[in-house]
Formats: structure tokens, sequence, C-alpha cells
């Protein structure tokens, strides 16, 4: 057995050197991938968002709203804009993110002691940009107003203690337990670096079996394994595995020591929830490759699904806000299960039993690739589907 597996094994790396797709889809490619997306979420934050304003009272009030506003790392303020109408194209040609509009005689309101109106537009089109605008731009803003109102109420006589007390009778102390920084890298890029490892795994396992039906070479890879379709199929995965798993390596690294992700659990855990994660989607390989019986549509389904998966992780919405179906239909997605144990182990510090619940079902996904076995090797076996591109 052991002989029939090597030769198997070494028939699966001929045809890896031969083609460089073999190599592109197994190593060249995720690694790339891991790069970009690296780069483009370095910064771990958005910073320095267009904000227009329009000041129409041209005091030093308004020039200290400016000034605050620009102070915050979110906001780059621009204060050429003369208009209202101005700044609106500006906001909806994407030339802005926000408006800031300052009213004349802001200031000389505060003076009478009246509420200074002033308007914030926001385009919520992007829900993360725009909230963290939203709340960037408030906070700068009630921190001026908080000092305006604080001064005037020393200058009436009280003391600090009661100044603070009146301007603020409640003080809201906010703890960010899992994301402090609210950073990008621990949101998207924990969704976003596994997701390519995942499309890889799934192309690369559905292109290394379906060209052996496209090409009509399964009898001779299942004769090397003397025509028993485990050895075949072991033998034929085992070194895109390898290679998957070192990728994930990769992926481990860039997220712990670039990216500078919390370890806060288990390494160990992490590192087998990652193999069960890239064996699940082998299986789902064999199982798109023969229910369609054309490397074509096995590879535009894995595409989908693939995808969906981006939709149905949680992060961009989250799991208790989902109506039933679709948190039953996020379900049939292995790197939902993976993402739990991930965010868990890494910044969340859960116990490793939490970990190894979510595995259960990763061998679930294992197990039902095996089911598909069979019928694989009856695919393999008849000219009739054989040459379907």
């Amino acid at each position: 057995m052991r002989h029939l597996l090597g030769r198997v094994i070494n028939r699966e790396l001929g045809r890896m050197l031969k083609e460089r797709t073999f190599f592109f889809i197994t190593f060249l490619g995720p690694l790339f991938a891991f790069f970009i997306v690296s780069w483009i979420f370095s910064s771990g934050v958005p910073r320095d968002l267009p904000v227009a304003v329009v000041d129409l009272d041209h005091t030093s009030l308004s020039r200290k709203v400016a000034q605050m506003v620009d102070a915050t790392s979110i906001a780059a303020v621009d204060r050429n804009f003369i208009s209202l109408e101005e700044a609106r194209i500006a906001l909806k040609e994407g030339k802005a993110d926000a408006v800031i509009y300052i009213p004349k005689d802001a200031e000389k309101d505060i003076l009478k002691g009246q509420n200074a109106r002033i308007a914030l537009y926001l385009n919520n089109a992007n829900v993360i940009t725009g909230g963290l605008l939203n709340s960037g731009i408030r906070k700068a803003i009630a921190t001026l107003s908080a000092g305006i109102s604080l001064h005037s109420h020393l200058q009436s006589g009280e003391t600090e203690k009661q100044a603070i007390s009146n301007v603020l009778p409640i003080q809201l102390r906010s703890v960010l337990l899992f994301n402090p920084f609210t950073s990008y890298a621990y949101f998207l890029t924990i969704l976003l670096l596994p997701v390519m490892l995942t499309v890889f795994t799934l192309f690369g396992t559905i292109y290394a079996v379906g060209t052996e039906l496209q090409y009509g070479t399964g009898k001779d890879w299942l004769g090397a394994a003397d025509n028993n379709i485990v050895i075949a199929l072991t033998g034929k995965i085992l070194p895109y595995t390898f290679f998957y798993c070192l990728v994930a390596v990769f992926m481990n690294l860039d997220f712990f020591y670039v990216l500078g992700l919390p370890l806060k659990g288990s390494m160990f855990t992490i590192l087998i929830s990652e193999l069960l994660l890239i064996l699940s989607y082998q299986s789902m390989a064999i199982v798109f490759i023969t229910l369609t019986k054309n490397l074509r549509l096995a590879l535009s389904l894995a595409s989908a699904y693939t995808m969906l998966a981006i939709t149905y992780a949680g992060f961009s919405f989250p799991f208790m806000a989902m109506p039933a179906i679709g948190w039953i239909f996020s379900r049939i997605f292995p790197i939902v299960y993976w993402i739990q144990i991930f965010v868990g182990q890494s910044v969340r510090m859960e116990p490793v039993t939490m970990g190894i619940y979510q595995m259960y079902y990763l061998w679930g996904f294992i197990i039902l690739g095996f089911l598909f076995i069979p019928r694989l090797k009856y695919l393999l076996q008849n000219k009739k589907y054989w040459g379907k591109i």
C-alpha cells in the first residue's frame, strides 16, 4: 500500500512540475494574494478621509471647529468650499466623504447663550467609513462644545468640580475589549486571508481532479494505485494538502507578526483547525466534481460557493441579526466554523473546548467528501464523462 501511495504521489508531483498552473494555484497565487491584502490593510485603520467644510461664519469658533475635526486621525479637512451646493457636488462625485456646514452667526448665537446648529452631511454608502467619520467628527464637536460650556460655568463662579459635574452629569466609560484600536486588520483580514486560502484550495483540488476527467487520464491515475480509489485520491491530494498547509503557516506569520494580531489562546488549536479547514474544502472539491461531472461548471460553482461565504461569515452582517433562513444557510460553509475558532483563540481567549466543538462541524464536511468517492471512481472509469471542459 505504501508503494502504491508513493507511486501516485510521484505521478502527481510530475504533473505539478509540468504545468505552471499547478504551481500558481498551490503556492504563488495564495502568497501573492496575502501580500496584496496585507499591504492594503497595513495601516490598520482608515485615515485622512476627505471632509469638506463650508464656513459661512469666518470666526475663531468656526476655525476651531475645522481644526478640531482635522486633528482627528480619521478626517482631512478641506476649507476651500464657499457654498453648500459646491460641497454637495464634491460629496456626490466622491471627492468628499462628509460635509460640515457652519452657518453664519454661529459664534454670535453661542455668545448670546443660544445653540449654534452646525450640520453634518455624511456619505453613508460605505457603512463602516460613514460610521467611523460620524463617530470621529461628533466626538471632536462634542469636545469643543463641552469646553465652551465648561468655560461659561467657570466664569459664572462655579468651581472646576462643579462645572464639570454640570457640563457632564453622566459620563460613559467605554471599554473596547477585543479590537481596542478599531483596526481593519482585526476585522477584514481575518476574513479575507482565509478566504484566499480556501479559494485556492478549492480551485486547486477541483483542477487537479477535474483535469483527469477532462483529459481522460482517470484510468491511468487509478492504475497507479492498482485501481484503489482511496489510495489514488489520497496520493493525489496529499501534495496539495502539504503546500496549502505551508501557505497557512505563512498566513499565521502574516497575522501575528506583520499585522500584529494578538494570540491569546492556543496556537496548536489554530493549526489543527487550519488543517481541517483545508481538508474540508478539498472534500467539497470532490463533491462539486462528482455532482457536475464538468471541470468548468465545477469551478464556476466553487467560485459562487467561496464568494457567498464572505457574505454569510458573520462579519459584514452579524449572525444574531440574520433571519433564521440566513443563519441556517451560513452553516454550509466550512470557513464560518474556522473563523469562530480563530477569533476565539487569537482575540477572545476562549477555552480550547470551544474550538474543538467547532471542529466537529469541519469533520462533517470531510466525511461528506468521503461519501462521494465511489461516485468519483465511477466517473473516472466511464468514457462518456471524459473530455468535458
